[in-house]
């Protein structure tokens, strides 16, 4: 289950503009707290 949510977060983040993998390995250390963080912070700059 930790690793799908790192997975979806990881999609999150892409939407976002915002580094893939950095976010996906965030997700599987911080879990729920990273898709927090996804949803709540604004998106990157390009």
């Amino acid at each position: 289950m930790w690793f799908t949510l790192a997975l979806i977060n990881a999609g999150l983040a892409e939407g976002k503009q915002r580094s893939r993998l950095a976010w996906f390995l965030l997700s599987l250390l911080l879990g729920p707290i990273a898709t927090f963080l996804i949803v709540v912070l604004s998106p990157g700059q390009e």
